[in-house]
């Protein structure tokens, strides 16, 4: 009995390809995330917590799927963090609509005791204050 050759599927030429739509939003006009240069390591100083807190700091009304990709995460990933932020009393949401708006809770002060001494809106202002 004869085996029936197995086939390999080619990806579409890129002519071919659907266009992928880029909606650019007044509630997250975020400029895409830059790429890391050449020869620079995986690792970043800030965690994805602190990058999801700080984009979610500049626009509160951002959609996860957008946060993922200024991040370099997962929707699901983001939606872990924060659920993460909301348990730990780091942010608040608030529904409008049928969009999320979120809240920086700047009180809090940073989990770690090295950092302690600091608060969320003072990582912010940090790292805010240069844009």
């Amino acid at each position: 009995m004869a085996k029936k050759a197995a086939s390999k599927r080619q990806p579409p030429a890129a002519s071919e390809r659907p266009a992928t739509r880029v909606s650019a939003t007044a509630e997250s006009p975020a400029p895409p995330a830059p790429r890391p240069e050449p020869g620079m390591g995986r690792w970043t100083f800030l965690t994805n917590h602190s990058h999801v807190m700080i984009l979610l700091s500049r626009y509160p009304s951002m959609v996860l799927r957008e946060v993922a990709m200024q991040v370099g995460i997962t929707e699901r990933a983001v939606q872990r963090i924060i659920a993460d932020l909301e348990d730990e009393g780091f942010i608040e949401r608030e529904k409008v609509g049928r969009q999320n708006h979120y809240r920086i809770l700047t009180s809090q002060r940073l989990r770690h005791p090295i950092e302690a001494h600091c608060t969320i809106g003072d990582l912010l202002l940090l790292i805010n204050d240069r844009l």
